[in-house]
């Protein structure tokens, strides 16, 4: 290689992506001039560093040219604020939408460097929790490929979502350090640095124009340092900024401590203001915990209002048309302090009128709510908000008075509405973020049909009857390059060839693959691209669990947070009652199958984590018993993250989407899943209902109640023993958990997982559904005997995904809410 280094470093450094040499030319280049490493010794790592570094040139440009044409256009911007971000990995993603994988490739295997081992050099930034973060990334690609003017602000964690272990069958949560080796994609902006308050107090004044003004003042004040991560759009010029902020103090130590020798004392406020950004979403089962949440909360939001305020004023020379150009979308709650925040800053720093600034901000916040779960819409106690954000509970106080003076008139005489509406819960004396949110933007939309009824008639009809206009729907979508072209190369390339390459921008396309269905060589080459990826997944997970799967079986998973209302339990109990029926030869002809589960569980969450070890304990005891080796397996697959997604919803046979009807606001999994070849069981839940509209009845298994059997089930009283006083089968699985028979040296184990089903009233209704998710399951067994029956049920699934795109998400999201334009690059 010695000539080639000599060559490299003797040449110009400028690179034709065009060209493998010049490609190999400029990555020496890079590794001894950027990296600073010898290409003579350098390993995976190193080659790593300099071909992103290379990369990241590239992307500096496209994205100084979208800004140009944004400022230039004076486009409306799109600002989309989200605590959680899960990009995944970029290294593969950059070079498939720069088309340039085969180069590097090639060039890299003549440096004897093999460009999918560099690529597991990189970090998964876990910098979100699930499908909140997982759809953001999934916006700003797409935005990026459209040309649409997008940016996403969040936090710049030091530590992201904790790295999940398995020990002793229980999850251990583990600091995930993605930032140890450093991250090649982020430019760090030290002079994009804005001053972000807490506590303090608020002196109030007459101006010289007789105007009321507040300051607030004698505040412990923390900076937010920029950190930019380009995200690419698929062929296309255009870039999406990500925007995210790093706590930083604004004094690295006291002088005066230091000097009397009390080194920690003299550090210990920049080691608080810091922790600001230390760790995604903090334990906040204490009070500590809970403060430093909301001092989250607000650190992004008033970095970001700040900055995108800074933005306007560089091209317009006041706030007055801030609304026209700016829209804001605030991911669930977590933003929704932005909307007091933007009022302080109208108002006490660029002294607007309350009047203007309330009309201005209303018009440029839009909502997304996630969740029907009452316990899970966001509240804060108006102590904590008086101590850490005095100006922002006053402003919070004056929109709920002109709000309640709204609501008055148009529901004169209904104390309980007024109660309900009011932005203070009185009873509980906290902040209804939700409402908050709701009364401060011009649209809120729910992220599928059925969560976007619910939210009209359940949850806030009483702002649905008030703003007829404001709520609407826009359906949840992922992106076909990250979730398709990316993660199954080998069904993409099929895709292509059969109908072309239009569905990587346009998911629709993919009708045309319909009639291939009743291809028989078709689905033998499909068949034979699954049974490849279930082969990739069964080494993974031997890797991961240190258990041996049978690739030809079929794949069964459920990966997703664990929470009670996804029913990780509903899927064990059916696994049990598999295993009895196995061991006692009540299946004939039994269809072997992989049962996969993966997710985390919050830290607190202490049920959540119980399940994972009850999947443990059965998984142990299936998986040891000769009796059913050939015909069942469980495995848990720890630490799932977008990596691990990659590998798994490729090699699923069969996609777990079985929340209690009326819980899951849309779901993304089963969306990625179906457009992978996956069958869907599933409930009437969430995306769900739109999934089995565009599929057709015949090629998904629904089961279980509806969100208005469930409604009147419990109406009606719900008694969770009767149900297993009636079902044998039943009662015996969960005797078996209650006894310890997969625990005997501590029968007691599971009985919270009991005591929630029968003295908590079973509230997610596992109990209830039991009997027709089994019933369902033998018919998925059923099919899957006729390999080509469920290959032409998957080829259709595959086909009829056009409207799960976040493609089509965004152009809704730019024509109805945001009223933002595609820019000419």
């Amino acid at each position: 290689m010695d000539h080639l280094v000599k060559e490299a470093l003797e040449g110009e450094f400028r690179v034709n992506l065009h060209d493998a040499d010049s490609i190999r030319r400029g990555l020496i280049s890079y590794m001894v001039r950027v990296v600073g490493h010898d290409p003579l010794a350098a390993g995976p790592r190193q080659w790593f560093q300099a071909l992103a570094h290379m990369l990241k040139g590239i992307l500096s440009e496209r994205g100084m040219g979208t800004s140009r044409a944004q400022y230039g256009q004076d486009t409306r911007r799109v600002y989309y604020l989200s605590m959680e971000f899960l990009t995944g990995r970029r290294l593969k993603k950059h070079l498939l939408d720069f088309g340039l994988e085969e180069n590097v490739r090639e060039a890299l295997a003549s440096l004897g460097q093999d460009l999918d081992v560099l690529a597991k050099e990189e970090a998964d930034p876990a910098l979100g929790n699930g499908g909140l973060g997982r759809l953001a990334a999934c916006f700003l690609d797409s935005m990026a490929t459209h040309r649409y003017p997008g940016h996403g602000y969040g936090i710049h964690y030091e530590f992201g979502m904790f790295s999940q272990t398995i020990e002793d069958g229980q999850q251990v949560e583990h600091p995930d350090s993605w930032l140890h080796g450093g991250n090649p994609w982020e430019f760090l902006r030290h002079s994009v640095t804005y001053p972000v308050r807490f506590n303090g107090r608020i002196v109030c004044f007459k101006d010289e124009k007789g105007h009321e003004r507040c300051e607030w003042v004698d505040t412990n004040d923390v900076h937010a340092v920029a950190h930019d991560m380009k995200i690419t759009g698929f062929d296309s010029p255009a870039i999406s900024n990500l925007r995210l902020w790093a706590a930083r103090a604004t004094n690295d130590f006291d002088l005066r401590f230091f000097n009397e020798g009390n080194y920690i004392e003299a550090v210990k406020d920049k080691t608080t203001s810091e922790t600001l950004s230390k760790v995604l979403y903090p334990m906040d089962s204490t009070v500590l915990g809970q403060e430093l949440r909301l001092k989250q909360e607000y650190f992004f939001v008033s970095a970001s209002l700040q900055d995108i305020i800074a933005r306007h004023l560089r091209v317009h020379n006041d706030l007055h048309n801030f609304h026209e150009k700016i829209a804001i979308q605030l991911n669930d709650t977590h933003p929704a302090l932005a909307v007091p925040e933007l009022m302080r800053l109208l108002m006490d720093v660029h002294e607007m009128e309350w009047d203007e600034a309330w009309a201005i901000t209303r018009e440029t916040f839009c909502y997304t709510n996630h969740t029907l779960l009452p316990e899970a819409l966001e509240t804060w106690p108006v102590g904590m908000l008086e101590h850490v954000l005095p100006r922002h509970l006053e402003i919070i106080y004056l929109i709920n008075h002109d709000h309640l003076q709204q609501v008055r008139f148009r529901f004169p005489g209904e104390m309980e509405v007024l109660r309900k509406m009011s932005l203070v819960d009185e009873d509980t004396q906290r902040i209804r973020m939700a409402h908050l949110a709701i009364v401060g933007s011009k649209r809120v939309n729910g992220v599928a049909a059925l969560h976007t009824k619910l939210l009209r008639e359940k949850v806030f009809p009483e702002f649905d009857a008030m703003y007829p206009n404001r709520f609407v729907n826009v359906t949840n979508g992922v992106t076909q390059r990250r979730w398709l072209l990316q993660c199954n190369p080998k069904l993409s390339d099929l895709i292509s060839e059969a109908i072309g390459d239009s569905w990587k921008t346009d998911l629709t396309a993919l009708h045309a693959l319909e009639p291939l269905a009743e291809d028989a060589a078709f689905r033998e080459r499909f068949n034979a691209i699954k049974l490849a990826n279930k082969e990739r997944l069964a080494r993974h997970l031997e890797t991961r669990t240190g258990f041996t799967l049978d690739p030809t079986s079929m794949f069964d998973v459920q990966v997703k947070r664990i929470h009670e209302y996804k029913r990780q339990l509903l899927n064990l109990l059916h696994v049990i009652h598999r295993y009895v029926q196995l061991r006692e030869g009540r299946i004939a002809n039994p269809v072997p199958r992989t049962v996969v589960i993966g997710g985390k569980a919050a830290p607190g969450y202490y049920l959540a984590k119980q399940i994972i070890r009850l999947i443990g304990d059965v998984a142990l005891t299936i998986n040891n018993d000769r009796a059913v080796n050939d015909t069942l397996k469980l495995v848990f697959l720890p630490n799932y993250n977008v990596s691990n997604a990659e590998i798994t919803i490729p090699g699923a046979n069969l996609s777990e989407q079985i929340s209690t009807a009326g819980t899951e606001a849309s779901g993304t999994g089963n969306m990625k899943f179906a457009l992978n070849g996956a069958l869907t069981i599933g409930t009437l839940d969430g995306a769900n209902i739109e999934i089995k509209e565009e599929v057709g009845d015949d090629n998904i298994f629904i089961f279980g109640l509806t969100t208005e059997q469930v409604q009147e089930t419990k109406r009606k009283g719900y008694n969770p023993w009767k149900v297993v006083e009636h079902d044998a089968d039943l009662r015996r699985v969960v005797d078996m958990i209650s006894s310890g028979y997969f625990n005997p040296q501590q029968v007691n184990r599971y009985n919270s997982i009991r005591d929630t089903l029968f003295d908590g009233g079973d509230q997610y209704m596992v109990l209830a559904d039991f009997r027709a998710y089994v019933e369902a399951q033998a018919h998925v067994d059923d099919l899957f005997t006729d390999s080509d029956a469920w290959a032409r049920k998957a080829i259709l699934n595959v086909a009829r995904m056009g409207l799960f795109s976040s493609d089509r998400s965004i152009h809704t999201y730019a024509r109805d809410i945001w009223g933002a334009k595609q820019m000419d690059l």
